[in-house]
């Protein structure tokens, strides 16, 4: 191995610290069962919103004077509980607006219970010690599915002095477990499904064809066929008439071994990089070095002989460095080099993600990158 390829190869490795194992670890045969890679259509969630009020926080709510719509909120609440403050100056600190989401799992029947979050939407300190008053939950038609309630749980606080204030955590966001009863059934009638559907998350046309023989395998016709990269089509058959959850569970059991395209992902932001295992290099010459000024100023300081005339003086004195990166030389990379030849005997990290990405980049560049570089 070549003085270059070896920094080169550290430097690659930075990327993978937190993926490296688990590539090595499993063969490049392994299988998934089908439920880990697609999901059945119109089996889905569904996303719920509300608007409400918490009350009973200890001086950390909205400020009405600058928060209207609490205030307006707070007014319209209490004439509906027959008490009538409109027109009155309200100087409460006790109430927060809020927003309150959940996710409507499938199949999810009328008085069952669900998870909700809150988030404050004012200039509201914390809502710790809150409640939260009766909030419908709609949905995307705007209908109602469920209606929240109950007393908030926050984990972040917030505690401050006249010089100093401490935040731990976001004191303005909070959950209540079973928080929501579901009012509102979504009606899906899977018995009926004259075929079903399954979508993959990561759409590939070999991974398709590849489920399809194992479903046909399984069940010993050609039923099921690839429409697309991202959807097999199964009719259900006869003898799982009225068992179509029966047919679902025995499927999404079964193990496929999936295909990855070779993709390179990098986050230039953060600095990370997440290399597949398909990545092929071909033959290529690689340099890389850094022009790197260091300037060192060690000022010396001169005084006058005792009881001689004169005064104390400082005199300048300046060090620069240069390293242009002379020592690096122009390395060449053998065709087929790949994850696994990178990631093995490299035990120690070397060139910086910066410059991994610059030559990652430079290298598709070239030509010789066989795989997509996806930039975020």
């Amino acid at each position: 191995m070549s003085r270059f390829f070896r920094p080169f190869c550290r430097s690659i490795l930075f990327g993978l610290v937190l993926f490296g194992s688990a590539l090595v670890a499993a063969p490049a045969s392994a299988t998934v069962r089908i439920k880990d890679i697609a999901s059945f259509e119109g089996v889905r969630e569904n996303m719920l919103v509300g608007y409400g009020l918490v009350v009973g926080l200890d001086g950390t709510g909205d400020s009405l004077r600058n928060a209207n719509f609490t205030q307006e909120s707070l007014v319209a609440m209490l004439e509906r509980l027959g008490v009538s403050t409109r027109g009155r100056n309200l100087n409460t600190r006790n109430v927060a607006a809020v927003m309150v989401t959940a996710t409507l799992p499938p199949f999810a029947r009328q008085g069952g219970r669900i998870d909700i979050a809150v988030s404050a939407m004012g200039d509201a300190k914390s809502l710790a010690g809150g409640t939260l008053l009766v909030t419908p939950l709609v949905g995307a038609d705007g209908e109602v599915y469920a209606v929240a309630q109950g007393a908030l749980a926050t984990s972040g606080f917030q505690a401050e002095g006249e010089a100093e204030r401490v935040t731990r955590g976001v004191p303005t966001t909070a959950r209540i477990p079973n928080g929501a009863i579901v009012e509102r059934e979504v009606e899906f009638a899977l018995d009926d499904l004259p075929a079903v559907h399954l979508s993959l998350r990561n759409p590939d046309f070999t991974t398709a064809d590849r489920m399809a023989a194992v479903i046909n395998g399984y069940l010993g016709d050609g039923v099921a066929q690839a429409v697309d990269p991202a959807t097999v089509r199964l009719p259900v058959p006869r003898r799982y008439d009225g068992r179509i959850a029966a047919l679902l569970t025995e499927i999404e059991q079964l193990r496929v071994r999936p295909d990855n395209p070779a993709r390179i992902v990098i986050d230039e932001s953060a600095g990370i990089i997440v290399i597949g295992e398909n990545v092929r290099i071909d033959r290529v010459a690689v340099a890389q070095g850094n022009l790197t000024v260091r300037i060192t100023e060690t000022p010396e300081v001169v005084q006058p002989e005792p009881f001689g005339r004169g005064e104390t003086a400082e005199l300048p004195r300046t060090q620069i460095e240069i390293d242009d990166g002379a020592d690096q030389k122009l390395a060449v990379l053998d065709t087929g080099v790949t994850l696994d030849d990178l990631v093995a005997g490299l035990n120690a990290l070397g060139v910086g993600p910066r410059d991994m990405i610059s030559i990652i980049q430079a290298i598709k560049a070239a030509g010789a990158l066989q795989a997509e570089i996806e930039v975020r």
